[in-house]
């Protein structure tokens, strides 16, 4: 990936490795696992975050597992000539591959650290959660876990073909197309000049989102259809009127909770704000409102110190424990502490976080305002 905003974080493209924090004692405790798929979109980001390995959410009685994959153009480029060399018949994907065989490990082994690999969930956050969707909808994923957590992601989907034509312009920019066997050729430069050249026409196109050049490629093999597809047709669940649909419970939330003196100074709650109290970093301990703080001056703050306080512990205690009971039952709900209810269309009701914990009705009005339906939004 691009060079990283925190060098401390190291890179490598021997880059398929995992963590595992348990809190159990022995082998046989069989407690919930859950697998964390960072955010960065499909192009930066890193499994080995100070928060994301952060001690206090496996404290609530779940093995926590978070996973690197390959990312930009070493995770998701497509080319006709990889396409070719492919059984498959496919490109692009590799990262959901490598997340896929993460999976697959934590299946074979997280027995040996105390947790359950019939009882897995996955979760993640911008482009994590959109790691988690794609994979609720790709076939080579079913039975490799069995409940989905998406904070603020979800996938687009591009065509194979789409995705090749960007392919052989990027070749032709590494000055490649011409060489007798272009694979071999861009297989033997520099990491570098990949990268390099992955951040000029990512700029140059305007394309600085969810991979930069590089989207998910519907393939017809890991992705049968854009997700938004499969959702409609109700091949899979996790659109919440697709999961009404099929009689599958899924729950809403809305994030508000800003700690007291960033939401003094105006600040609202912004992208990725709910890491900390998701990971229970109430205090800094893991550092993680140092590092926000640059996407939380354009929300508004003004202080480097957020003004955490007691609040902001109960907040993260609640959210922590909210988390991790429906890794273990399903169910979010903390007896008559937090009742969160399933979404139904009829009802609309969704839990709304800020200071407190409240169920309030509406949330398709706020997710799909004025005329805008969640059938034809896009």
């Amino acid at each position: 990936q691009a060079p990283p905003s925190r060098p401390t974080v190291l890179q490598s493209e021997d880059c398929l490795y995992l963590n595992v924090t348990t809190p159990a004692h022995s082998a046989d405790e069989q407690l919930p696992v859950m697998v964390w798929l960072h955010g960065g979109g499909f192009a930066m980001g890193s499994g080995n975050e100070a928060i994301s390995n952060f001690h206090r959410l496996p404290r609530h009685g779940v093995v926590l597992v978070t996973v690197n994959g390959r990312l930009g153009p070493l995770g998701m480029a497509a080319h006709p000539a990889l396409t070719a060399e492919s059984p498959e018949h496919s490109s692009g994907n590799y990262l959901f591959l490598d997340l896929i065989a993460a999976l697959q490990w934590v299946r074979r082994n997280i027995r040996a650290f105390g947790g359950n690999p019939d009882n897995v969930t996955i979760f993640g956050e911008s482009g994590g959660g959109a790691k988690v969707i794609s994979l609720m909808c790709s076939p080579l994923a079913r039975g490799l876990f069995h409940k989905a957590i998406a904070e603020s992601g979800s996938p687009d989907g591009t065509s194979l073909a789409e995705l090749e034509a960007m392919g052989e312009r990027f070749f032709a920019r590494l000055g490649v197309a011409g060489a007798p066997d272009p694979l071999q050729a861009v297989r033997e430069l520099p990491l570098e000049k990949i990268l390099a050249t992955d951040r000029e026409m990512t700029l140059e196109q305007n394309t600085p989102g969810r991979g930069g050049l590089w989207d998910l490629a519907v393939d017809g093999w890991f992705m049968k259809d854009h997700p938004l597809n499969l959702f409609k047709r109700g091949e899979q669940t996790m659109e919440l009127q697709s999961m009404a649909r099929a009689g599958v419970p899924g729950r809403a939330i809305i994030f508000d909770k800003v700690p007291g003196t960033w939401r003094q100074e105006g600040c609202f709650s912004f992208h990725a704000l709910e890491l900390g109290y998701v990971f229970g970093d109430w205090d800094n301990a893991a550092g993680f409102w140092d590092t926000i703080f640059t996407m939380a001056g354009p929300a508004g703050a003004k202080s480097k110190n957020p003004g955490l306080d007691d609040t902001d512990r109960r907040v993260s205690e609640l959210m922590m424990d909210m988390w991790t009971r429906f890794a273990r039952t399903g169910d979010p709900s903390i007896g008559e502490a937090v009742t969160w209810p399933v979404w139904e269309e009829p009802t609309d009701r969704y839990l709304y976080v800020s200071d407190t914990a409240e169920v309030k009705s509406g949330f398709s009005k706020i997710l799909f305002p004025g005329n805008i339906t969640a059938d034809n939004y896009r």
